[in-house]
């Protein structure tokens, strides 16, 4: 199991980013969460297998329709035992 922090800039708050990221890491079968960061960038952790998290990566770069992603931050960390679904955070 691996895991990830990932913070997105761009035009990625109020253009379904969050909701987007947590349908696609719930299909992989990800632990964690979205949040929107005070900045206007997104935050991202993620737990799982290293494939599925390559996935949502791939996703986190392309984001929704609406979305434009200028920069996505990634920083590796050791694993933590899984928590809940992935979910939004307030």
């Amino acid at each position: 199991m691996s895991q990830f922090r990932a913070v997105v800039r761009g035009r990625v708050q109020g253009v379904c980013y969050r909701a987007e990221t947590v349908s696609a890491a719930r299909q992989l079968g990800l632990r964690g969460y979205a949040r929107n960061l005070p900045a206007g960038s997104v935050e991202v952790v993620a737990a799982g297998e290293r494939d599925a998290l390559e996935s949502l990566l791939t996703f986190l770069h392309e984001g929704p329709t609406l979305a434009h992603v200028e920069r996505v931050a990634i920083d590796w960390e050791d694993a933590r035992p899984p928590g809940e679904e992935f979910r939004i955070r307030h």
